[in-house]
């Protein structure tokens, strides 16, 4: 088999991953959510009208999240850029660190371009879901998508990453952007708030909701050393951390009992 064909298989392959799993924890996060109103982040608010809009260009968008990473393998693979590192089980967890901290960074970055005048109609589209949900994560602009995502075509042009790290990271990012989408706040503890760098759901969804903070996507770092961290991000993370009643599942909560206006 070529090395074009077998990539090419593993990109439809890992499309088709990336497409059940966000189904799966899309069904699964909104039936805990169901039970769990309190936790709603940004209440009297919702975005359910959007939801097939956001399903349908998410199937789009998704497939621009995996083509970078298939791209880095590829060009490892063919000799263009450096060799990747052996991989060793011992050297898994400092490396797949890294790879999250440079990610990040580049997380942060590219995605303050497209908040800048010239860009923004790129992001507008992601931007629609003030009150975001789990369906929203991939509701953005095809290439917008791409140019976030891209990392894994250009980071191994600098860092030889094993491709288990490079595959492992995309799989943990589908997931991490999930639930900071979700809309609801599982996560609220000291962990998330100054002075340590990790963040939880409230971050991202003070993003969509306040527009010109948290561009961070793991860490809190950037945004505080540059000073766009939200000014009461610290303060809702505490208070949720006080006021949050532990998990139910017993019992779905009728929308209806739930007040709520549209965006």
């Amino acid at each position: 088999m070529s090395d074009e064909l077998f990539y090419l298989l593993f990109l439809f392959g890992f499309y088709a991953t990336t497409v059940v799993t966000y189904f799966a924890l899309g069904y699964g996060l909104t039936w805990v959510n169901d039970r769990n109103p309190e936790r709603k982040i940004q209440k009297g608010r919702g975005s359910d009208k959007r939801r097939r809009a956001e399903v349908r260009q998410s199937l789009v968008s998704m497939f621009s999240a995996c083509l970078p990473l298939t791209i880095g393998l590829y060009v490892q693979q063919k000799g263009w850029a450096p060799g990747p590192w052996t991989f060793n089980w011992w050297a898994a967890v400092p490396l797949f660190v890294l790879c999250m901290f440079l990610y990040d960074t580049w997380f942060y970055f590219m995605h303050r371009l497209p908040h800048t005048k010239w860009l923004f109609p790129l992001h507008a589209l992601h931007h629609r879901s003030v009150a975001p949900t789990i369906w929203s994560t991939y509701s953005e602009d095809f290439f917008d998508n791409f140019l976030l995502q891209s990392f894994s075509a250009v980071v191994v042009f600098a860092v030889p990453f094993p491709p288990a790290i490079l595959i492992g990271h995309r799989l943990f990012e589908h997931f991490n952007g999930m639930f900071g989408h979700c809309g609801f706040e599982y996560f609220a503890s000291s962990t998330a708030r100054y002075p340590s760098p990790l963040l939880c759901t409230t971050f991202h969804d003070q993003h969509h909701s306040g527009f010109k903070y948290n561009y961070g996507n793991y860490f809190s770092f950037w945004d505080r050393v540059l000073g766009t961290i939200s000014p009461n991000y610290d303060r809702r993370v505490k208070a949720f951390e006080d006021e949050g009643q532990p998990l139910t599942f017993s019992r779905a909560v009728d929308l209806a009992e739930v007040q709520e206006k549209p965006d």
